[in-house]
């Protein structure tokens, strides 16, 4: 699974949350033709998840220069009621599948910060974003592990970890990602990724 593809797309997926314009720019060139344009407009989708919007447009925006237009084969997302129920159904399959056995006080958790949060982790997040098809939900949790790792999120980065490992990342793939991360995190930083790494599939 850990082709040079997903090696990049991992990459850019640190890059695009932490980096600077110029990172950003110079990551979204290197990956024109090595990367599927349909696995990058989805990396860009989610990208508002974990880095929020401004990153995620600015990014996109660089994109648009060496591609003029979204690649086919994404799921639109029109808002209406049907899509919000079916975004919910989604997100909860999704969201289990990567929170596993940890599912129900997940949820218990976040309606007790704020039942808003709750809605919508699972209809915008795990539904609308993470169900969409054009990358498979190993690869999104890979880029979700980077994005963590770069953004400094540990709580994050540990959920996700053990997500990667439920959503069917090998954890030899999760060694190779983290590797990975050595040409766009400090050194500092990555052996603290290593290190909750080790722990999360100590478990």
């Amino acid at each position: 699974m850990f082709d040079d593809a997903t090696r990049r797309l991992v990459q850019i997926a640190a890059v695009i949350t932490a980096g600077s314009e110029d990172d950003i720019r110079s990551a979204l060139a290197a990956v024109v033709d090595a990367v599927p344009d349909l696995w990058v407009e989805e990396l860009l989708l989610q990208t508002y998840l974990f880095a929020g919007f401004p990153r995620a447009l600015n990014a996109t925006r660089e994109w648009r220069r060496h591609r003029a237009a979204p690649a086919s084969g994404g799921a639109a997302s029109t808002a209406s009621t049907a899509n919000v129920e079916a975004w919910r159904a989604s997100g909860e399959v999704t969201c289990a599948a990567v929170y596993g056995t940890m599912y129900e006080r997940l949820r218990r958790n976040i309606r007790g910060l704020h039942p808003a949060l709750d809605e919508w982790m699972v209809v915008e997040g795990y539904g609308k974003v993470l169900s969409r098809p054009g990358l498979d939900l190993a690869r999104r949790e890979l880029c979700i592990v980077a994005a963590c790792a770069a953004a400094g999120q540990d709580r994050q980065l540990h959920s996700h970890l053990h997500g990667a490992v439920n959503a069917g990342v090998r954890p030899a793939v999760l060694d190779a990602a983290i590797d990975a991360l050595g040409a766009v995190l400090s050194a500092e930083r990555l052996k603290t990724v290593r290190l909750l790494w080790a722990r999360v599939r100590g478990k």
